[in-house]
């Protein structure tokens, strides 16, 4: 069974859905490229947040207006995409933004040069709190990161989530492939924001991914 492990379905709560009606469009056309299992991950700032628990209030009551439009979306799991900011460690009830209480937590990079305070961020995290990274689309890390930092991220004690739109890229399907290759957990998703030019792409992992390469990331969580 193929799980979604990064996608912004939910309506009205991020940069993702912008209604109930699309984000029921969203789920079936996931769901109709042969996913089973869908983890709705909408961004958590800490800058933009008044609290952890504000915040998981308008997610849930995002997830509840799906419900009520249609009960099979109760199936869905809850997690959250959380950014690597400064402080974001000290968080105290940042372990409530992991995915679904699988003890597993979602992070993104930051979309500027490397720092090795992101690093330290992510191992407080681990350690503070007893959870285990999954770090967002790592592969995008090519377009910030030297060869050296890459490395360096690559030896966090983390899962490593690849977005599915990796397999369309040749540099990034070549990184996809090597870290794939050297033994490191990892997980897909589609990061789908929308229906138009971030829609949910599981057809493409499917037609450019071996079969064997999409096995290897069904059972992490």
């Amino acid at each position: 069974m193929l799980t979604e492990h990064h996608c912004h379905i939910l309506p009205n709560i991020d940069d993702g859905s912008k209604s109930v009606e699309m984000s029921l469009e969203m789920i079936g056309l996931i769901k109709s490229q042969g996913v089973g299992e869908i983890f709705a991950t909408p961004h958590f700032y800490a800058h933009r947040e008044k609290s952890v628990s504000s915040y998981l209030k308008k997610r849930q009551s995002a997830f509840e207006s799906l419900v009520q439009a249609d009960a099979s979306a109760a199936d869905i799991r809850l997690g959250a995409e959380v950014a690597i900011e400064h402080g974001i460690s000290q968080l105290e009830d940042i372990h409530k933004l992991s995915m679904a209480d699988t003890g597993y937590i979602l992070l993104e990079f930051p979309y500027a040069p490397f720092s090795h305070w992101m690093l330290n961020e992510i191992t407080d995290i681990a350690y503070g709190f007893g959870l285990k990274p999954i770090i967002a689309h790592v592969h995008r890390c090519l377009a910030y990161c030297k060869k050296a930092e890459i490395e360096e991220i690559l030896r966090l004690d983390a899962v490593f989530q690849i977005n599915n739109e990796a397999f369309g890229s040749f540099r990034e399907r070549r990184f996809v492939k090597a870290l794939i290759k050297e033994g490191h957990p990892y997980l897909f998703g589609s990061d789908a924001h929308n229906l138009s030019g971030r829609k949910p792409n599981w057809d493409l992992l499917m037609k450019k991914a071996r079969p064997q390469v999409i096995e290897g990331a069904v059972n992490i969580l």
